[in-house]
């Protein structure tokens, strides 16, 4: 299935900068939750029938049959700087939380530094247990690319990238630095006790394991945290629940945005190029990089997209595994600046732009700052002004070629079908009955 791409990358790339064309398979959007304050990010444990929303300030909320529970999960609102590209930016719940109820989070301290830190849900599954053990505080010496995105790999270990630090073009070379864990992604061992032959850190360093076969594993002068180089700022990377796959939406300096593709069971050790490239062009202000630009040992992404039309800084989502069949196993993503939404089909079918289909929730410039997940992989988008839609099927009549409601226009060229206010098109307007 996906052996178009771990094999026929240049392939790929001349298809995936077609422009964006329609599909015969709609989507929709419908609201989920409301009034909330800043919210950036959406996920859940597997299985569960809730969902765990994040707020920048430092809350998590949690919507539960169809309503936001008044008493958030957890507030750590007293510990986090908000603002800018700080804040409460990730969540990920261990994958037996249904057995210990461990959940990690990453967010900015009050110094402006990267925390990772466990919590564990109280004796009210609806309320986290205040109490914080801090596994990790990276330093970072600028206000922005922090990164975002903790979560697990099927491999049971946690994946993070904290972003290279600020600066434009990486002025102190940290994502090629493997003494610096920066323009990093970063992959440890967080369980207790840890996997065999995973060695825990000085409890100096931090409280968490390396595991035995990350790449950089005996390297002298190397952080053995590294899993992968060459990121610019990867706020949102994410794993195919179903096949393991990561897909890391990497934000660009000025002209290119990029989502790479990492398949399950790689080794390790990727160079995605920043500060060498951005994207698939080389980045001319680097006079001597090492490696050079276009070098083999390079690996460039599946897709990339101008700033052109406004756009400006991708947000990365998930493939779908939910009950939407018309985006089944495709990989969700957006444009911040611009609101738009696209889906890309890892089987060779291309990108499809999905903001018209998709109402209130696409094209909402400056305000697409995340997307979701639930716990039986349903998809959501998350708007900043306090909205998350949940990605469903439309209504039969939105998509069988059929004038349903006679006004002369048909599925998504008929705004009664994808209205922010009513999201059907009605043929019981029209059918002669009372």
């Amino acid at each position: 299935m996906r052996k178009l791409l771990r094999h026929a990358l240049p392939v790929l790339l001349l298809l995936l900068a077609l422009p964006a064309r329609g599909s015969l398979t709609e989507i929709a959007s419908e609201l989920a939750a409301s009034g909330l304050d800043s919210p950036i990010f959406a996920t859940a444990p597997d299985g569960d029938p809730r969902l765990f929303i994040l707020e920048r300030e430092g809350r998590i909320r949690i919507l539960s049959g169809g309503a936001v529970l008044p008493t958030p999960f957890l507030d750590i609102t007293d510990r986090v700087l908000s603002g800018g590209e700080w804040g409460f930016l990730g969540l990920a719940f261990d994958p037996d939380y249904a057995s210990h109820g461990r959940f990690f989070v990453y967010y900015t301290d009050l110094a402006g530094d990267s925390v990772l830190s466990r919590f564990t849900v109280s004796g009210d599954p609806d309320v986290a247990d205040p109490v914080e053990t801090v596994l990790l505080t990276i330093p970072q010496p600028d206000t922005n690319h922090n990164g975002g995105t903790v979560a697990f790999g099927a491999d049971g270990f946690l994946y993070l990238a904290p972003g290279d630090g600020g600066g434009s073009f990486d002025p102190d070379e940290r994502s090629q630095d493997p003494g610096d864990l920066l323009g990093k992604m970063l992959r440890i061992d967080v369980a207790t006790p840890p996997a065999a032959g995973s060695v825990a850190v000085p409890p100096a360093v931090g409280d968490y394991a390396i595991p035995a076969d990350n790449p950089l594993v005996g390297v002298g002068g190397a952080r053995e945290e590294i899993w992968a180089f060459g990121l610019r700022n990867p706020y949102r990377f994410s794993f195919d629940r179903q096949t393991g796959d990561l897909w890391i939406a990497d934000v660009g300096q000025n002209a290119r945005e990029e989502v790479s593709f990492e398949p399950a069971g790689d080794p390790g050790g990727r160079n995605y190029g920043w500060d060498v490239m951005e994207g698939t062009s080389c980045v001319a202000v680097d006079p001597a990089p090492a490696p050079p630009c276009l070098d083999p040992s390079l690996v460039l992404p599946v897709h990339e997209y101008s700033h052109s039309g406004g756009n400006c800084s991708v947000t990365g989502g998930f493939v779908h595994r939910g009950g939407v069949p018309g985006i089944q196993g495709h990989y969700l993503f957006g444009d911040f600046c611009t609101g738009r939404v696209w889906s890309l089909d890892p089987d060779g079918a291309g990108i499809t732009e999905r903001t018209a289909q998709l109402g209130a929730a696409g094209g909402a410039g400056f305000q697409l700052v995340g997307f979701g997940e639930d716990g039986d992989g349903g998809t959501y988008v998350v708007l900043s002004g306090g909205s998350v839609y949940r990605i469903v099927q439309p209504p039969p009549e939105c998509g069988d070629g059929v004038d349903n409601d006679g006004d002369g226009d048909v599925d998504t060229d008929d705004p009664g079908c994808f209205d922010a206010d009513w999201p059907e098109e009605d043929p019981e307007c029209q059918n002669g009955l009372d």
